[in-house]
């Protein structure tokens, strides 16, 4: 496999980087600076030299709140067209191509857990430029995998768990709201699900991809936060009003996912896995 990975310096792209590396798997990461991947003569000439078999793209934008406003033609630059011109170019090349989409392709009104299969409603910008790559991947290439995935976090980026350990040395008590609950997702579990997916030859299509087991926000804070010495309470989405619309329940189904023999770590053991390997 000749390997391409877009957006290689964000959080997940770094995750898997530091994945194959530890493999000895050889691949070219790019980045906004290396491919811009609005531009469609700037993709094609680069996937001319690099010649790819795999594409991997993790490029996104994802300030999900900016994209209702002052980001929201970035957010359908990067996360629609750039999906559409990168798919267009796996295609023409014979690639494989992998694209990570969110839960937020969902309302958040179902009470029983989103299976692939159910039916996207996005109720937020981010949401619906996610749904409309997938669209676009679906539509233009014939070799794909789809993951959808929620709550990332890990080592390289901003994120929910480094922004609450952060918070907890400078704060006693913090509040974090208790009424929207989903799976959260370590990088390194969903990176080696990426690579689980090609190594077993699994069908192509859409994979929902999280740690198993679900919570709260509130519930996360707590549990990220047990062994400080702060206070985590409870609040209202509405006590805690933010721009774009967040999902009450959107815990996706692992079962696709699980049948493909993947092993799947709980959201707990992965958070204690990542927590230590940050402080050692």
């Amino acid at each position: 496999m000749t390997i391409l990975i877009t957006g290689s310096k964000g959080q997940l792209g770094m995750e898997l980087r530091k994945l194959l590396d530890e493999k000895g798997m050889n691949y070219t990461a790019t980045d906004s600076g290396e491919m811009d991947i609005t531009n469609q003569t700037a993709v094609d000439a680069f996937f001319q030299k690099v010649n790819p078999t795999l594409v991997f793209h993790c490029a996104a934008y994802t300030a999900v709140d900016k994209a209702e406003d002052e980001g929201k033609d970035l957010n359908e630059k990067v996360n629609a067209i750039g999906t559409k011109i990168v798919a267009e170019a796996a295609e023409a090349n014979g690639a494989v191509m992998v694209y990570i989409s969110t839960d937020y392709v969902f309302d958040g009104n179902n009470s029983k857990e989103y299976t692939e299969t159910d039916q996207a409603n996005p109720q937020n910008e981010y949401g619906r430029m996610k749904y409309e790559g997938e669209q676009w991947v679906r539509s233009l290439c014939s070799k794909f995998y789809i993951i959808r995935t929620s709550w990332v976090f890990g080592e390289f980026g901003n994120n929910f768990v480094c922004t609450m350990l952060r918070l907890g040395k400078t704060h006693p008590i913090l509040t974090v709201v208790d009424d929207q609950f989903g799976r959260p997702t370590w990088t390194r579990t969903l990176a080696a699900f990426m690579l689980h997916l090609l190594d077993t030859n699994a069908a192509y299509g859409v994979y929902h991809l999280s740690n198993d087991g679900s919570c709260s926000w509130y519930e996360f804070a707590r549990e990220i936060l047990k062994n400080h010495n702060v206070e985590v309470k409870p609040v209202t989405s509405a006590e805690y009003p933010q721009k774009a619309y967040r999902p009450k329940h959107s815990i996706m189904d692992l079962s696709k996912a699980k049948a493909t023999g993947f092993q799947i770590p709980t959201w707990e053991e992965a958070l204690s896995q990542f927590v230590a390997s940050i402080d050692a």
